[in-house]
């Protein structure tokens, strides 16, 4: 039954793909969408949970690996031949539902244990107007408009600029609180020149940590998204490495070497800098873009090799269900993660009944949290299944 499972999924991947890269995909949303539905929060294994501030999890390496997806798709996309399109209508449309499916996930909330909530005050005048998807929109837009215009030298020079030269900013420029202190150089909770930025430029009431002192902030804030636009541009450029190359088999395996050694490269510099640059995924930090940047790129050439160049496929398949629908999975964990906590039994929610009453008392605390967390996956699994056996691929 699997096998006849796993040859029904690789049986509609088409010929020539680089079946590595929705690979990749598959494996960043299925993460994300793991990490982000436990059983419960107070129970999460710390591998699977962000570091509180400085430092880096396996979690922490998530999103940023989809950013590289993004960029490196930006240039299969093209093909290896083909050129970047100019910018118009398909791009800006992508981007304009990708942020609004972000917005989406934003007011779909409601609490019907409060008779005195209100959705209007809470969900629309103090709508979050950053997140995930809207970062995902924002970078790709910029990314659209830096891979058109620029050469592979300019691409670097800009993936440089756009992680320095903003983490220049962050150290140089003076800032003040309401009271008139005056800040400089600060890389603390609540305390740095992109908080300041996002407080002044969105409202404390429209950012993720609106309680944070002395400036509200949002983890994908506006100055550190610009930030993020290095990490698609690493993987435009190794999009590009794979483009320039050629298709022999010794190219193929000098093009799986370069990844591996770029990305340790990357690696290991990101570590080096911590002591002078902390890694720091609230502010998207340039050693947090080489940290990351380097475990994808490191994943990428593990996969390639293994995937496109031996050809074992049989064993990842499943991540390919996730890696063509990846914002079909995530739109789907969003409402149903949302809806379990926002319908009541008893004094608790749909998903804290579940928890207490059918994963807590089997697996205890933290096992069971992160059992829930997996039959979730499981379920999510079967809908993207029912979409990818119909061939139904939501291209946002």
């Amino acid at each position: 039954m699997i096998r006849q499972h796993i040859d029904n999924i690789l049986a509609q991947v088409p010929s020539g793909r680089l079946m590595s890269v929705d690979l990749l995909r598959g494996l960043a949303i299925a993460a994300m969408v793991l990490v982000n539905n436990p059983g419960n929060w107070s129970y999460v294994y710390g591998p699977m949970a962000h570091a509180e501030w400085d430092g880096w999890t396996p979690t922490d390496v998530i999103f940023p690996l989809f950013l590289f997806v993004v960029g490196v798709s930006m240039v299969l996309s093209s093909g290896r031949s083909g050129e970047f399109p100019a910018v118009g209508r398909t791009q800006w449309g992508r981007a304009a539902k990708l942020f609004a499916l972000g917005l989406f996930l934003a007011v779909f909330f409601y609490n019907f244990r409060d008779t005195s909530y209100s959705w209007f005050a809470d969900r629309i005048e103090g709508i979050r107007w950053l997140g995930v998807l809207q970062r995902i929109a924002l970078v790709y837009i910029m990314a659209c408009y830096l891979v058109r215009w620029l050469s592979v030298k300019g691409l670097v020079v800009a993936a440089v600029l756009c992680s320095l030269g903003s983490w220049l900013l962050m150290l140089l420029v003076p800032y003040q609180n309401a009271a008139g202190e005056t800040f400089q150089g600060q890389l603390l909770f609540g305390n740095h020149f992109a908080a300041w930025l996002d407080q002044w430029l969105l409202g404390s009431e429209h950012l993720y940590y609106r309680s944070a002192e002395p400036f509200a902030f949002d983890p994908e804030g506006v100055l550190t998204t610009l930030h993020a636009v290095s990490t698609c541009l690493i993987g435009v450029l190794a999009g590009l490495a794979w483009k320039y190359s050629g298709v022999d088999a010794a190219s193929q395996r000098r093009l799986c070497r370069n990844w591996l050694l770029a990305g340790a490269l990357m690696l290991l510099a990101g570590q080096l800098l911590h002591p002078l640059v902390p890694i720091n995924k609230a502010l998207w930090s340039p050693s947090f873009v080489l940290v990351t940047a380097g475990v994808s790129s490191m994943l990428l050439a593990g996969l390639y090799y293994l995937v496109d160049i031996r050809e074992r496929r049989r064993a990842l398949a499943p991540l390919l269900v996730f890696g063509v629908n990846a914002i079909a999975l995530f739109m789907l964990a969003g409402v149903v993660g949302r809806l379990l906590i926002m319908i009541p039994v008893g004094e608790s929610s749909l998903k804290g009944w579940l928890y207490q009453n059918a994963y807590q008392p089997v697996f205890g605390n933290y096992a069971g949290s992160l059992v829930f967390a997996i039959s979730s996956l499981m379920v999510f699994y079967w809908v993207m299944w029912q979409m990818y056996r119909r061939r139904i691929f939501w291209k946002v």
